[in-house]
């Protein structure tokens, strides 16, 4: 009887261990969980950024759904709305993290993380395959977590043998 009652307290020791090592690993992404809307530009014009991200599956992934709204201008009398989903995950073999973007337009991001600043407040992400694009095309996505309430993304962009270009900035505020 005592092993049973030894073992019916460790259970929450062990359950809130293992909680809080899979909390620790994700501290420098954490900031971004939560709703965020935000203006931005480049290559597609300026236009409004709707964005969210928030743990799934047990906290295994963050999903990352992602809105751009681009108004008509004289380069685009019809305007462009742009819509992705992505995740972020932990590769325990890498031991990094990686990222996967699907586009409206077909194209798959896979990226692995490049670079995280001694202070958490730059991520970099490089891909290592994007799928329906010509062969050769590289992606680059930087993260400024610029405060709690405000991040600054840069997608940049190089095609085969080329440096990479700004195709978008965009600054995000937290809504919730």
């Amino acid at each position: 009887m005592r092993n049973y009652y030894l073992i019916v307290l460790l259970i929450p020791t062990v359950l809130f261990g293992q909680s809080t090592k899979k909390d620790s690993l994700w501290l420098p992404l954490k900031p971004f969980i939560g709703q965020w809307l935000g203006e931005g530009g480049g290559e597609p014009g300026t236009g409004i950024y709707e964005r969210s991200y928030y743990f799934i599956l047990n906290k295994n992934f963050i999903e990352i759904k992602n809105k751009s709204t681009f108004p008509p201008t004289e380069n685009n009398p019809k305007g462009e709305v742009h819509e992705d989903i992505g995740y972020f995950s932990y590769d325990k073999a890498l031991k990094k993290f990686k990222l996967r973007q699907f586009h409206i337009e077909g194209f798959v991001n896979e990226y692995v993380l490049d670079s995280i600043s001694a202070d958490n407040k730059t991520i970099v992400f490089r891909t290592e395959t994007i799928e329906n694009i010509p062969e050769g095309w590289k992606a680059k996505e930087t993260y400024q977590l610029i405060n709690e309430n405000e991040i600054e993304e840069t997608f940049e962009l190089a095609e085969p043998n080329k440096d990479f270009f700004v195709y978008s900035k965009v600054k995000l505020v937290r809504q919730k």
